[in-house]
C-alpha cells in the first residue's frame, strides 16, 4: 500500500513535519517564508521538497492532489501573549489554509494553532474558520468583510444546499504534556475529513497525567529512585502543586492513577552533561549566562513539565526557556535541551543563532504530539483504503 502524501504549510522548524513523517506520511512540500526556518528545513530535508515564499503566492495547482494537508497558521493574531488582532490582523493566514484546501482537494487535513483561539471575543470568526474549512468550494466576494461571507457559509450550512466538495470538521484542546511530551503546552487542532469518505475520527486519548507524575513523587518515590536522587522538600514547588503534591501524601487513593507520569524536565535532559560555554558536548549545547527570575518569569521546574516554550517578539523571554532547580538555581534551556523538551530528534538540526534558534522552538509544534495525532488520522484513513480494497 503506497503512502499517505502530505503538503505542509506554514512549516516553520518542521516540528508538525516530523511529527507526520514518523507517523510514516510522506511529505511532497514543505512552505514556509522564513529564512532561518527554511535553513532548519533544508538541513534536515531533502533541498527539493522545501519552497522558501509567501504562502499568498504559493502555486497550489503545481502540486496537484495530496492525500493530506497540515500546517500551523501564523498563531500571533490569537496569542493571549499578542495584539489580539485576529481576523483583523495581517498574519491571520487560515484564510490561505482554506485555499489550500479548495484548490488540493485532501482526504484529510491538521491544523495547529494557540489556545487563543478559543477565546470568546473569537467566537464567531473561529465559527467562520470552521465553516470555510467544511465549505472550501464556496464562492466568497473577496470586498465582502468576513462577516457578510460567514452569514453566507451559515445560510448554506443551516439550508445545507451545497454539492461541492465537504468536510467533516472537528477541533479539540490538547496539553502536550497529556500525550509524553515533557512540557505544558496546550494547543488548538483543527481536523477535517472529506465527508465523501464517511469515516468516523475522534480526538486522541491522553495517557500520561499530572495524578500520575505527583504519585510517582510523593506516594510510591518511583520517581526519585529512577534518578537516583533525594527527594527534595515540597517548598520549592509552586503553591498550586504543593497543595496537590500534599494532599495526596495526606490522603493517598486507593487505587493508583493508570495513566502514566508527565514526562518532566528532568526525565528529558537527565543524561546529557551540564552545558559549558565552549560546546563541548555538542555544538547545541552552549551554555548562556544572564537568567533571571522576576514575577511571571520564574523558570521551569526541573521536576515538572517545563512551560510553554515561546518565541517572543524580541528574542528569548526568560521565564518560559529557563530551568529551575530545587535550590533555586537558574538557567537558560540550551538549543538541545529545547529541542528535547519539543521532543525533536538530538540529530535534527535548528539553524540559526541561539536566539533565533529558539524563536523556531518557541514556534514549533511538538513532535511526539504530531506524531500521536497523525497515528489517529493514518490509521482511519489506512482502515478506509482497506475497505474500499
Amino acid at each position: 500500500m503506497t503512502e499517505l502524501s502530505c503538503l505542509e504549510l506554514f512549516a516553520g522548524a518542521g516540528g508538525l513535519a516530523k511529527g507526520l513523517e514518523l507517523a510514516g506520511i510522506k511529505h511532497i512540500a514543505l512552505v514556509e517564508q522564513n529564512k532561518f526556518a527554511c535553513q532548519t528545513l533544508r538541513q534536515n530535508y531533502d533541498d527539493q521538497l522545501v519552497y522558501e515564499q509567501d504562502i499568498q503566492d504559493f502555486n497550489f495547482q503545481h502540486i496537484g492532489h495530496v492525500d493530506i494537508i497540515s500546517g500551523g497558521p501564523p498563531c500571533q493574531p490569537f496569542s493571549l501573549g499578542g495584539k489580539h488582532g485576529g481576523n483583523t490582523d495581517k498574519r491571520d493566514m487560515f484564510p490561505q489554509a482554506c485555499r489550500a484546501i479548495r484548490l488540493c482537494t485532501p482526504q484529510a487535513f491538521i491544523f495547529e494553532n494557540v489556545k487563543g483561539l478559543l477565546r470568546k471575543s473569537f467566537a464567531n470568526y473561529f465559527e467562520y474558520i470552521l465553516l470555510r474549512l467544511t465549505y472550501p468550494n464556496i464562492e466568497l466576494n473577496g470586498s465582502e468583510g468576513w462577516e457578510q461571507s460567514f452569514k453566507k457559509l451559515s445560510d448554506i450550512n443551516a439550508r445545507q444546499n451545497y454539492s461541492g466538495v465537504k468536510y467533516d470538521v472537528k477541533f479539540c484542546l490538547l496539553n502536550a504534556a497529556d500525550f509524553g511530551v515533557p512540557q505544558r503546552r496546550e494547543r488548538v487542532f483543527i481536523v477535517g475529513f472529506r465527508s465523501d469518505l464517511n469515516v468516523q475520527w475522534s480526538c486522541p486519548n491522553s495517557s500520561y497525567s499530572l495524578d500520575g507524575l505527583l504519585q510517582s513523587q510523593f506516594i510510591t518515590h518511583d520517581y526519585w529512585g529512577r534518578h537516583e536522587i533525594t527527594n527534595p522538600k515540597l517548598g520549592y514547588l509552586d503553591g498550586r502543586t504543593q497543595a496537590k503534591a500534599q494532599h495526596l501524601r495526606e490522603n493517598p487513593p486507593l487505587l493508583l492513577s493508570k495513566l502514566q507520569p508527565w514526562k518532566t524536565v528532568r526525565d528529558a535532559i537527565a543524561d546529557l552533561p551540564a552545558p559549558d560555554m565552549d560546546g563541548c558536548y555538542a555544538p547545541e549545547h552552549i551554555y548562556r549566562d544572564g537568567a533571571r527570575s522576576y514575577p511571571g518569569h520564574t523558570g521551569s521546574y526541573i521536576d515538572l513539565p517545563a512551560k510553554a516554550l515561546k518565541a517572543g517578539d524580541h528574542g528569548v523571554p526568560g521565564g518560559e526557556n529557563m530551568i529551575r532547580y530545587s535550590d533555586d538555581r537558574l538557567r537558560y534551556f540550551t538549543v538541545l535541551e529545547a529541542k528535547r523538551i519539543q521532543t525533536f530528534p538530538d540529530d535534527y538540526r535548528i539553524m540559526g543563532s541561539w536566539t533565533e534558534a529558539m524563536r523556531q522552538l518557541g514556534n514549533a509544534v511538538p513532535v511526539l504530539l504530531g506524531q500521536t495525532l497523525a497515528h489517529s488520522i493514518v490509521k482511519v484513513l489506512t482502515c478506509k483504503r482497506l475497505a474500499v480494497a
